[in-house]
């Protein structure tokens, strides 16, 4: 008599497991997330799968280091993000929120190197091949050597790649292909874990490299739940709000290159289109002679980004002041507001005080604290800083200016976009040779900074 299989209940969120059923996971506290698998049948997945080759010890000093050769997309900002192009044999997940553009930027990728006579696989879970075709018309992708398929179940996908051997792969998307040997639905914890080891499987045996598209939950994490980052190379994420109209291609993870570099990307009806040059478009539209305005400069990666900082200072009406900040920390926000109050003397206690950074980016570097400050302070006299002045320092809980990295890049890319003086840390001074035609004056405090800003 056969033995009889003992299900497992499984947290859809977290991928914790129980033995029984459960209203609210013990991990992560959600509710209604429990689903009912049965992992015996996992063991099936590997029937097809031949015996790997045996593996044995070699010394590190044997080891061949000669890098791959990577395989360049033509998106140079997609390039960059990935540390120089496509790693042969990588797995590469891609992440976004709904309608942020993952799909858009995949076929464009995809429409790319099958323009250059490189066979590329394009699976689609989610559309029928007519939808992607219409899209492909749309984004200028359409080629002989873009071969589209519109399947759910995983071993039908794999033994039509098998038959059409690309050098590239997109699955759009993992939470929608299934396998059929398992009980679970799609988008579980168990088929999204198991198709894409099968996936990475691929990647690794064949070399042929392989893009997944994961969605997002309403935490920002990637469905499935954190499983799929620890499976694969490299995790993409695509941000930017729906509203706004520049999309940046971030890098969490990435064993083949650096994860400090970002894409900047504009979204227009041709599709995405890269921006060469972020700092002059997100300066292009900024209003001169207006108080609440500083520039501040930014390394994303090794790019140096000059971007604006608006504030405003207004009474509030009522008993408890608002903090609000986009695009930067709003505890970093707070520290900002105390250290003007305890150390420059200004009574911001009764204001609310919105920050904004133009353009939906995001800042987390300590460089632009400076810059936030002098903003604040503008609104809150009404007065408007020098339309040709940077603003680039790290604020200390003294009300000292701190030094930062990387200084010289910073100013040059100031000077080039026509920008005149450069407030930075004293101690930025030493150790390099200012650019021509920009004044580049050192300061050790935010007092000194406000006095320099407002200067007649």
């Amino acid at each position: 008599m056969a033995k009889k299989s003992r299900s497992v209940y499984v947290c859809q969120s977290c991928g914790q497991n129980a033995a029984r059923w459960f209203g609210r996971c013990a991990a992560c506290s959600e509710w209604n997330t429990c689903v009912e698998e049965r992992p015996q049948e996992v063991d099936k997945r590997r029937e097809h799968l031949a015996a790997p080759p045996r593996a044995e010890f070699q010394a590190i000093t044997a080891v061949n280091d000669q890098d791959h050769e990577r395989l360049q997309i033509g998106i140079g900002e997609f390039d960059r993000v990935l540390g120089g192009g496509i790693m042969p044999g990588s797995v590469i997940l891609v992440g976004g929120d709904p309608g942020i553009g993952k799909s858009t930027i995949l076929l464009q990728m995809a429409g790319q190197l099958s323009a250059s006579n490189l066979r590329i696989a394009y699976i689609s879970a989610e559309e029928s091949a007519a939808q992607i075709r219409l899209r492909a018309g749309r984004l200028g992708a359409l080629c002989e050597e873009l071969l589209v398929l519109a399947e759910t179940n995983l071993s039908t996908i794999l033994d039509q790649l098998k038959a059409v051997d690309p050098v590239a792969i997109v699955i759009d998307s993992i939470q929608t292909i299934y396998m059929p040997e398992l009980e679970s639905a799609p988008g579980s914890v168990t088929q999204v874990r198991e198709c894409a080891a099968r996936l990475v499987y691929l990647a690794k045996e064949s070399g042929i490299p392989v893009f997944l598209v994961g969605h997002v939950t309403k935490e920002g994490t990637v469905a499935g739940p954190r499983v799929l980052e620890h499976l694969v190379d490299t995790v993409l994420y695509l941000e930017g709000e729906r509203h706004h109209h520049f999309r940046i291609l971030r890098a969490a993870k990435n064993r083949f290159g650096s994860t400090n570099e970002i894409g900047i990307f504009e979204m227009r009806d041709q599709g995405l289109v890269e921006v060469s040059n972020p700092s002059e478009i997100l300066l292009a539209e900024r209003a001169e002679g207006v108080s609440g305005s500083s520039i501040v400069c930014s390394m994303e990666g090794t790019r140096p980004l000059l971007i604006e900082i608006q504030a405003l200072v207004s009474r509030s009406s009522f008993g408890y002041p608002q903090r609000v900040a986009t695009g930067i920390d709003t505890k970093r926000l707070s520290i900002i507001i105390a250290v003007l109050e305890k150390r420059c003397g200004h009574d911001l206690s009764g204001d609310d005080i919105f920050v904004n950074v133009v353009g939906g980016m995001r800042l987390d570097e300590p460089s632009v604290d400076m810059g936030v400050g002098l903003a604040i302070v503008s609104s809150f006299r009404n007065k408007a800083i020098n339309a040709k002045m940077a603003a680039i320092g790290e604020i200390g809980l003294g009300g000292e200016i701190r030094p930062v990295n990387q200084i010289d890049r910073r100013v040059t890319e100031a000077r080039s976009l026509g920008f005149e003086q450069c407030l930075v840390a004293r101690s930025n001074l030493k150790g390099w040779k200012k650019p021509e035609g920009m004044e580049v004056i050192g300061v050790g405090g935010m007092e000194a900074a406000e006095e320099l800003a407002f200067a007649e």
